[in-house]
């Protein structure tokens, strides 16, 4: 088979039988889909077991679509030498990511699978420019020019295919909603049922490929803008990173680790300023179209990029050495791997010059690391670099320093959203001597193991924690009245003992772990006593209902919750309330009242209320 370069190869066009396939394979691939989808809901076997659906899923989504992708004539023998050999890959890591998110009730699998999603993802897009050039040319001598032709072609094709399949839907909509206006409903329930969503999505998205395929005028204008833009945005990026390096010294590095989005908001910074330079470079044939002292603005954002990923990956290592590892810590830590090992690639472009060559180094830089992002992909979803291994192993040993409360903690987390590994690791506590001599503390852990649901009641039920309190003179001494407050009369206390036990009545407030305030007042000036009851007991609000008195005796007036938005801001409104720092002020703007009595309310800007 003769070697095609990809640009030329771009150009040919299609046979017919080519694309009549690849819209087929699209079509197959919808109706497998929905195939599993269907036996999932019916319980029919294998499609009841989660295993199972996982390995199906994964093969039905990247498979098919490697073939859609590069599929040029049916008699490509190199082409199903790749589907074979990437049906057996993934199918290894699909089975090894089935067997960690089952095997116990109740784990959270999209806690569990998540890095396993963004790894293979991330993984086969990467790999597919190089299964081309394969598929092409015969070998893996891929020249940069082709890579970087390869996974445009395969970025943009993917992207139109799904604005067309947005595109389509959105007239399908249309065409029900239109029919639907004369009572027609037929289009508007066919194009509800599950089998033709997942069928006609299948249809859509193979007619986008081809389109994004076939039509090369179209992809190389959507590519152009695209690398316009990023010629624009290139300097500007390279020009903040600069000047947020400039301004570290004035401002010190503390405030950086008293976040926890510093390495997340670095790593973007990293990333995106190598998808940009990617861009502007392109395969290294043009000069970047920049005068000289713009070009240099770039090119120091280049070289001080490893400070960059060097704090990113410093502040990682913070929050592992403060709360140990976690699936998400290792994912962060191995992007700031890979952002550290970029950025050096491309500071060592820049320091390495070539006459009438800008950033000489950077292909051999990125055809790399392209090969260390495959590897760590497929290391991540083995045993070898399994994030739920590392993240157990680590929890585990921080629960010995534990507090109670952080025990807890980490036993639910381990528990529910680490899957079979953490679920094991949970259950060895049982020969644990710390659970074993401790009847209170296996007797929780018996409890947890049995649960059924994540967000479950983790109370023995035959001594519960949270208990009714039944006793007037108990509630009394139990619920705090703000200090320089007036006690609530007594008739007050009466109707908080019988009242409906509801939030909007008394909420928490009768029970032995509530925490509440009272404070009685004259808050509308008509000479009688109200009562604010307080729940301070929630983590980011707090909850108050408002009491009055007539001729029938207490009522309920009003309610409110306070959002307090950080755990020091919901500490402070608590001291408020509880030293009875509250005062009144009538509002500017009173309610407007239409006829029946109907209310307007007014809720003033800050101008507003001054």
């Amino acid at each position: 088979m003769p070697t095609i370069p990809a640009a030329a190869l771009a150009d040919t066009p299609l046979p017919r039988q080519t694309r009549a396939c690849i819209v087929l394979v699209a079509l197959l691939q919808g109706c497998l889909l929905y195939l599993a989808a269907w036996g999932e809901q019916q319980g029919v076997r294998p499609f009841n077991d989660l295993g199972v659906r996982i390995c199906w899923y994964t093969m039905v989504l990247t498979v098919p679509s490697l073939v859609l992708l590069s599929l040029q004539h049916l008699s490509d023998w190199r082409l199903w030498q790749h589907v074979a050999v990437s049906t057996l890959v993934l199918a290894a890591l699909a089975s090894w990511a089935a067997w960690s998110a089952t095997g116990a009730p109740a784990l959270q699998t999209g806690e569990v699978l998540w890095s396993f999603t963004f790894t293979v993802t991330v993984g086969w897009f990467v790999a597919l420019p190089w299964l081309q050039h394969r598929q092409r040319h015969g070998h893996w001598r891929a020249g940069y020019h082709d890579l970087f032709e390869f996974a445009w072609q395969n970025a943009l094709t993917l992207a139109l295919a799904l604005l067309f399949v947005w595109v389509c839907w959105m007239v399908l909509w249309l065409w029900a909603s239109l029919f639907a206006l004369v009572k027609i409903m037929v289009f508007r329930e066919l194009f509800r049922e599950q089998a033709f969503i997942y069928l006609a999505t299948g249809i859509i998205a193979g007619l986008g490929i081809l389109i994004g395929r076939t039509q090369h005028r179209a992809v190389q204008v959507m590519r152009q803008i695209l690398f316009s833009l990023c010629t624009g945005l290139l300097p500007l990026l390279a020009g903040i990173a600069l000047l947020f390096l400039l301004v570290l010294p004035f401002t010190g590095l503390q405030a950086l680790w008293q976040t926890r989005s510093a390495a997340s908001i670095l790593l973007s910074l990293v990333f995106g300023l190598v998808l940009f330079t990617n861009a502007v470079y392109r395969d290294g044939s043009v000069q970047p179209p920049y005068p000289r002292w713009l070009r240099r603005v770039v090119e120091a954002g280049l070289v001080i990029l490893p400070l960059h990923a060097g704090l990113a990956a410093y502040a990682v290592a913070l929050r592992i050495a403060q709360h140990g590892w976690t699936s998400e810590r290792l994912c962060a830590a191995l992007l700031a791997v890979l952002a550290l090992g970029y950025a050096l690639a491309y500071a060592f472009a820049v320091l390495r010059p070539r006459a009438h060559r800008w950033l000489p180094h950077l292909a051999s830089g990125n055809k790399t690391l392209s090969w260390v992002v495959i590897g760590l992909a497929i290391l991540v979803n083995t045993p070898l670099l399994d994030p739920y291994r590392i993240t157990v192993r680590s929890q585990m040993q921080r629960l010995a320093n534990a507090t109670p409360d952080a025990v807890n903690k980490n036993l639910e987390f381990l528990r529910f959203e680490n899957g079979r590994r953490g679920y094991l690791a949970v259950q060895s506590l049982r020969q644990d001597p710390t659970f074993a001599g401790d009847a209170v503390r296996k007797q929780k852990l018996e409890r947890l193991l049995a649960r059924t649901t994540r967000w479950s009641d983790d109370e023995d039920p035959e001594h519960p924690q949270t208990k009714e309190l039944t006793d007037l003179a108990q509630v009394r001494t139990h619920v705090t009245v703000a200090a320089g407050k007036a006690e609530p009369p007594a008739d007050w206390w009466n109707y908080l003992m019988t009242s409906t036990p509801r939030l909007q009545d008394r909420g928490e407030c009768t029970q032995n772990d509530s925490n509440c305030v009272v404070s009685s007042d004259d808050l509308d000036g008509d000479s009688k006593p109200d009562v604010l009851l307080c729940n301070v007991k929630g983590e980011y609000a707090i909850d108050c209902v408002l009491h009055a008195r007539n001729q029938q005796g207490w009522y309920q007036a009003g309610t409110t919750r306070l959002y307090s938005g950080s755990v020091n801001a919901q500490n402070a409104l608590r001291e408020a309330l509880r030293n009875g720092q509250i005062q009144t002020r009538p509002p500017r703007w009173p309610d407007l009242v239409l006829p029946g009595d109907r209310r307007i309310s007014i809720k003033p800007t800050e101008e507003g209320i001054r």
